[in-house]
Formats: structure tokens, C-alpha cells, sequence
């Protein structure tokens, strides 16, 4: 999802952007489109925050993250949960898909192709080390609730697979 699609002050970007995932670091709040507003009013940073899942641990400490990247800055800034609508992997930005890959965490697929990997052993999930899609699930849950682990069969890499969530 694209920031200008958001109520985010232009203003504001510099210092969410400075703001990374707790889980998968290369990614900033903003990559991966868990901030729906960040606006200005009477000198307060008010942003609301929505999970990648409810009961999300990383949560609390981008709500902390949040607040402290702005008091660097000399601003107070106000963090909310807002679980409606629920977040999406749609809504991660390309870049931010990209920056997943290098990582090494394969990107999510489309819904129904997320199904057919973790319930009915398609081999779709392209391995992020040297690109085969000759892959298999080893577990349902990987280094966080929201990733699966799969393996290579060519490079016999291990890596996780961020699951299609909506």
C-alpha cells in the first residue's frame, strides 16, 4: 500500500521510516504498512498502528520505538492500535518485499496459492537464496507466528516463508 493511499503528514516519513520491525529489522514500519495515520495536531504525533496479527509481541515495542524516534526529534507522540481493518500482507510495499527477499525471508504468495503450499505441499515458495521453487515445508511456524519454514531441495537452505495473512 502506498504511503500517499494513507493520512500520513509528508512531514512525518523521515523519522517513521528511521523505524524498523523488531522481527525482520530490513523492514521499516512503513515497508511493511502497519502505520494507517500519522498526523500532526497541536504539536503531538498521533499514530495509529495496526498489527500484522492481534496478539503481535513486536507491537508494543514499534509502539515504543515509535514514540522514542519522535522525542529525538523533540516531539511527544501518541501510539494507538486500530484493529479494523485487519492488517494485510497486501500491504506491504514492494520495496519492502524486496528488501525481505534479501534478507532471505521469502515473500507471501496470493491467498489461495499460501493454502496450497502450507496445506497441500505445492512446491510454489521460490527459495530466496538461489531461486528454486524445488522447496517443501518443514513447520507451519518459523522464527514468528506470522512465517512458516521451508527448506530447498537444491541449495538444502533453511528460510521462512512470511505467509499470505488477510
Amino acid at each position: 500500500m502506498k504511503i500517499e493511499n494513507l493520512n500520513i503528514d509528508s512531514s512525518l516519513v523521515e523519522t517513521l521510516s528511521s523505524v524498523s520491525d523488531p522481527e525482520i529489522p530490513v523492514l521499516t514500519v512503513l515497508d511493511l504498512g502497519v502505520i494507517r495515520e500519522a498526523i500532526e495536531k497541536d504539536g503531538i504525533i498521533y499514530i495509529k498502528l495496526t498489527p500484522t496479527y492481534s496478539g503481535c509481541p513486536a507491537m508494543d515495542v514499534i509502539g515504543d520505538d515509535l514514540k522514542k524516534a519522535f522525542s529525538e526529534i523533540g516531539k511527544q507522540a501518541k501510539v494507538e492500535l486500530v484493529l479494523s481493518p485487519a492488517w494485510s500482507s497486501d500491504w506491504i510495499s514492494e520495496e519492502g518485499l524486496q528488501k525481505m527477499e534479501e534478507y532471505g525471508i521469502a515473500r507471501p504468495l496470493s491467498e489461495s496459492n499460501d493454502i496450497d503450499v502450507l496445506l497441500n505441499s505445492k512446491k510454489l515458495v521460490k527459495c530466496p537464496q538461489c531461486q528454486s521453487t524445488n522447496t517443501h515445508l518443514v513447520s507451519q511456524f518459523g522464527s514468528t507466528a506470522c512465517k512458516a519454514l521451508f527448506k530447498c531441495d537444491d541449495c538444502l537452505e533453511p528460510f521462512d516463508y512470511f505467509k499470505c495473512l488477510k
